[in-house]
């Protein structure tokens, strides 16, 4: 019970982090928004991981993995906080919800993992799921649209990385290397498009870092006391948080069709998880 509270409780803060991101990229450039992310992840976490974690502050076994894996969740930041800042915050994370459907495409040929026929279907019956929710040929697909989906790609090639760093590195120094990544890449970046923040702007991208540091660490925390594919379909209570505060602070509640879509890819990816979770332990 303790591990589904964590789990939850990781899930109602990172979509917190997205409202905020939303909100400040009518001001702020969507570099800049990314780059705060990993900075203020940094500051809070470093703390922790010297007061708290001191024995496990070590350099990686698996430096290049670790760095790729920083790379991934960086650029994929940046192409969800993109997609927000056009389309609706339940609209994008929909769309980035065929990551599980991605790690299934991708285990037979990175991580040597069987993947027989049914889960092949749920694959496909996620595909389909996303059509329903971009509905080509009846409504514009944008920019933002395939960014969302450039998340979903990007992020499921993340979750394949984190498992290969699963028995190596201590998860907080994988989250701690993440946000230095993150941080150092966007410190280059930033003097060729930075805009100077208000002090209220100052606050969120301080926001989106705490949000972004504690809904992580929630996550870890969660794992200490559940396998990770016994959580795994908790994840998808992100989007209650997220239509949430979609409607209540930017006007948007997801019409039907992406209800149906988000229904079918929810589907397919706990059916891929129960798989993954039967063959685990056969």
């Amino acid at each position: 019970m303790k591990a589904i509270i964590l789990n939850l409780s990781a899930w109602v803060m990172l979509p917190i982090m997205d409202g905020f991101a939303k909100y400040l990229s009518t001001t702020i450039p969507i570099l800049q928004i990314t780059w705060s992310r990993y900075f203020f992840t940094v500051i809070f976490v470093l703390p922790i991981m010297l007061i708290f974690f001191r024995k496990n502050f070590k350099w990686t076994e698996q430096p290049k993995l670790q760095l790729f894996r920083g790379l991934l969740l960086f650029c994929a930041n940046i192409l969800f906080f993109y997609s927000i800042s056009v389309i609706s915050l339940s609209k994008a994370l929909t769309l980035a919800f065929v990551a599980p459907l991605i790690v299934t495409i991708l285990s037979p040929m990175v991580l040597g993992e069987k993947v027989g026929i049914r889960r092949w279907a749920a694959v496909i019956t996620g595909f389909i799921g996303s059509l329903i929710v971009l509905r080509p040929g009846f409504v514009e697909i944008n920019a933002a649209s395939i960014a969302a989906l450039g998340t979903g790609f990007l992020y499921g090639i993340y979750l394949i990385v984190t498992r290969k760093l699963h028995n190596s590195d201590h998860p907080l120094l994988t989250l701690l290397i993440t946000g230095v990544v993150g941080a150092i890449i966007g410190s280059v970046i930033m003097p060729a498009l930075w805009v100077q923040p208000t002090i209220s702007d100052w606050y969120m991208m301080l926001a989106i870092g705490f949000f972004a540091s504690i809904g992580h660490l929630l996550l870890i925390l969660s794992l200490r006391y559940a396998d990770a594919s016994k959580l795994a379909p908790f994840g998808y209570f992100e989007i209650i948080t997220n239509i949430i505060i979609g409607y209540f602070f930017f006007n948007h509640f997801p019409d039907s069709w992406t209800f149906i879509g988000l229904f079918v890819i929810i589907s397919s990816g706990i059916y891929i998880f129960r798989r993954e979770s039967i063959n685990r332990f056969n």
